[in-house]
């Protein structure tokens, strides 16, 4: 049976995979930094509402499945997320700036599906099964490759 989530006035099902990539496709994503983005992540997911369900952090994109309730739209979540994670990373890391000039840390764009044609099975089996990648204990479901 599908668990629905429901707000005060609503009822839905709204799960989506998201994935969006580093400027240059440059594999920046480690340590701090990596830590960083997806506690910024988390606390934009928190702050709108959205549901982590499971995510991963790689060197040069994130991928997460999430559910964004109807309020939301998945353009507002991501350019939320990609514009404070950016903002946070060249204020808290300036050695990126080498890297990053003219304040661009994430690629234009993003990929965005719904777990209707591909069942929430196997987006998680691909995010659990990603290359390096292990399963997250903590800090909203996102683990780092």
């Amino acid at each position: 049976m599908t668990d629905y989530s429901k707000t005060s006035h609503t009822v839905f099902y709204h799960r989506y995979h998201l994935v969006w990539i580093t400027k240059y496709r440059k594999r920046v994503l480690s340590g701090e930094l990596r830590l960083r983005v997806r506690e910024v992540i988390a606390q934009v997911a928190d702050e709108l509402g959205v549901k982590v369900c499971n995510g991963v952090l790689s060197a040069d994109h994130v991928h997460i499945f999430v559910e964004i309730p109807p309020h939301v739209s998945v353009s507002e979540f991501v350019k939320i997320a990609k514009g404070r994670s950016s903002r946070k990373i060249q204020q808290e890391f300036p050695n990126i700036k080498k890297e990053y000039w003219g304040r661009h840390f994430w690629g234009r764009g993003f990929f965005s599906s719904t777990s209707g044609n591909v069942t929430d099975d196997i987006i998680n089996a691909y995010i659990n099964n990603h290359t390096d990648s292990f399963q997250s204990n903590n800090l909203s479901n996102i683990s780092l490759e």
